[in-house]
């Protein structure tokens, strides 16, 4: 679109132009003030002055991105699994507990698709649930009884490994199952055409802060925390601000969260913890997670921290204050659940 309108202004000029130089009678009534080229400069920065952001990160992108189809993604944490591939390009990712106390992730891409994905897990009712709230082509390698039943019903449209195990899934050498199995963004695509799966849409954004709010952030200073989904550092997930950066680490078990094949790391510019009520729903330890009550959370933004709430509108997890929608700031969002806030613990403050 930008080039679009580039185009008509500079055509619009150079006709401007050419008129001048065949008819001098009317260069005469061209004022002869700066009006004319004021109105040339006005033209052309109108037409580059507009920038497209990610609905879902608030950052600049390039405008084929805008409606490119968000593709949720069950990524494996046990670890087996780790280091990941892909999750450094989430524009969201939620770290939800599976079975005992092991997360996953659901990492929902939309500016930025990898070229690999993994290792993908089993999906589980909640996690399907969440991706609904983008609308997003469903990722997973794996179902629980429940979780068959969503996709059986065609709740969402979806890939998943049971059926297109070595095909549009690949097994990796260097690790075991069912550590080992990854998709690509072409073979998302190749898999959503084939089942005349939709892979445009118009994404509804979140709201952000612009720079001078960000600036203007208030809050308790903390640097650093964990949340315990254990008492072993295995399933501790901890988050670290930098000040020059303006961004926030993740760690497992100590060791930086990073990707796999380029080993850039994590960097995330919002932590969403949030408390929801988690109950076992079967012999073999599956969870049952309330999505939609709403609750307690903590919001840690520029190395700050707040307390207020969460709701689910449309699907989507949002914190609110005050009865408002609390904005995120412009980048990357890893959204915690957790049985209870009491999991989370503050390690350093300013």
């Amino acid at each position: 679109m930008r080039n679009v309108k580039f185009a008509a202004a500079f055509f619009s000029i150079c006709v401007f132009m050419s008129a001048c130089s065949n008819d001098e009678s009317q260069e005469q009534s061209i004022p002869d003030n700066g009006e004319a080229s004021e109105q040339i400069e006005e033209t052309v920065v109108e037409a580059v002055e507009e920038s497209v952001v990610s609905p879902l990160t608030g950052l600049e992108t390039d405008e084929q991105n805008i409606t490119q189809r968000p593709v949720s993604v069950m990524i494996n944490n046990h670890p087996a699994a780790r280091p990941q591939s892909g999750l450094t390009k989430a524009d969201i990712v939620y770290e939800v507990l599976a079975e005992g106390n092991i997360t996953r992730f659901l990492a929902v891409f939309q500016s930025d698709i990898p070229d690999i994905i993994g290792p993908v897990r089993s999906a589980r009712p909640y996690y399907i649930d969440l991706s609904k709230g983008y609308d997003s082509l469903y990722i997973a390698h794996g179902y629980s009884p429940d979780a068959l039943v969503k996709l059986t019903n065609g709740e969402v449209d979806s890939l998943n490994g049971m059926e297109y195990d070595g095909t549009l899934f690949w097994r990796a050498d260097h690790r075991k199952a069912p550590h080992n199995s990854y998709i690509s963004k072409e073979n998302i695509l190749e898999g959503a055409i084939s089942k005349q799966y939709e892979v445009a849409a118009e994404v509804e954004p979140f709201e952000f802060l612009s720079e001078e709010e960000v600036q203007n952030l208030e809050g308790e200073h903390v640097n650093k925390f964990v949340i315990k989904y254990d008492n072993s550092q295995t399933w501790q997930a901890t988050y670290e601000y930098n000040q020059t950066d303006k961004v926030y680490s993740r760690y497992s078990d100590t060791q930086q969260t990073v990707d796999l094949e380029s080993n850039d790391p994590v960097k995330l510019s919002n932590i969403f913890v949030v408390e929801m009520d988690h109950n076992i729903v079967d012999d073999y330890g599956r969870r049952g997670i309330d999505l939609k009550s709403g609750g307690k959370a903590l919001l840690l933004q520029n190395g700050l921290m707040k307390e207020v709430e969460w709701v689910n509108e449309d699907g989507r997890i949002l914190p609110v204050k005050d009865g408002n929608i609390v904005k995120f700031v412009p980048g990357k969002t890893w959204i915690n659940i957790v049985p209870n806030l009491d999991m989370f613990l503050i390690q350093s403050q300013e």
